[in-house]
């Protein structure tokens, strides 16, 4: 059984290795990437069933080299090894998974021995599995407010990219009424009070709030900018386009 390793940090890389060598006997070839589009070109090639994943890496992160591997091998098990318990990466993750591959989301603090578990669980067994210390950081990012509906993620995210209420509107097939629900929600679940004196954009501390809590993060920003840019261009003509919001 070939594997890949997408890793950029050297250190990490090479205790990973050394990891899949002790865990999985079933490894003959392990061979490792460091760099995110050199790695999801690697496994594009359909030779690895297994992959592990870092999420922060030049040229392209981890869950855009993971949709790209999908879209050609959606049976390709992945396991995502991070520093970072953003709910933004699970979010990304979790709307390209194809249904019937398997992935796991561990954080490089956990224990080797949980390390082992996650690598036989995922890449062997195909099973999912997400570390618990991600669960336990996601209940303390979100108190005391709620877990967004992926409708209101959608509209934050645009709003993030500074599209108008139109723009969402037309992007997410809903009606200009529903973003607004969706708007007023958002603040609520995101800690945005009101201001009677008038000295808060509560589109601009909703935007604060989602970044500080890791509701959202550049990654996530710069590939749904990306996404935004693709659909700009099937709208029928540039006058006919959404504007931007720029102030």
């Amino acid at each position: 059984m070939k594997m890949l390793v997408v890793e950029d940090d050297q250190f990490h890389a090479h205790f990973m290795l050394d990891a899949v060598a002790e865990a999985l006997p079933e490894v003959t070839e392990i061979i490792h990437m460091a760099d995110g589009a050199a790695g999801a070109e690697e496994a594009c090639s359909g030779k690895y069933r297994a992959v592990v994943m870092d999420l922060q890496m030049p040229s392209r992160n981890g869950v855009e080299a993971a949709r790209a591997i999908w879209s050609q091998h959606p049976a390709t098990r992945i396991l995502f090894w991070t520093n970072y318990a953003d709910e933004a990466y699970l979010r990304g993750i979790s709307k390209i998974v194809p249904e019937d591959s398997a992935y796991g989301y561990l954080l490089k603090t956990a224990t080797t021995s949980r390390l082992h578990l996650a690598l036989r669980a995922v890449l062997i067994e195909g099973q999912i599995m997400v570390d618990r210390e991600v669960h336990r950081f996601q209940q303390r990012a979100s108190t005391p407010r709620e877990t967004l509906t992926d409708s209101e993620y959608n509209v934050l995210v645009d709003l993030a990219l500074g599209i108008t209420d139109k723009a969402i509107a037309e992007r997410r097939a809903m009606s200009l009424r529903s973003v607004q629900n969706r708007l007023v929600s958002l603040y609520q679940k995101l800690g945005v009070e009101e201001d009677d004196g008038g000295t808060i954009n509560k589109r601009t501390r909703a935007i604060h709030r989602a970044l500080i809590t890791r509701t959202l993060n550049v990654e996530t920003l710069v590939s749904e900018g990306t996404a935004l840019e693709a659909w700009y261009r099937t709208q029928p003509s540039p006058a006919k386009r959404p504007t931007r919001q720029t102030g």
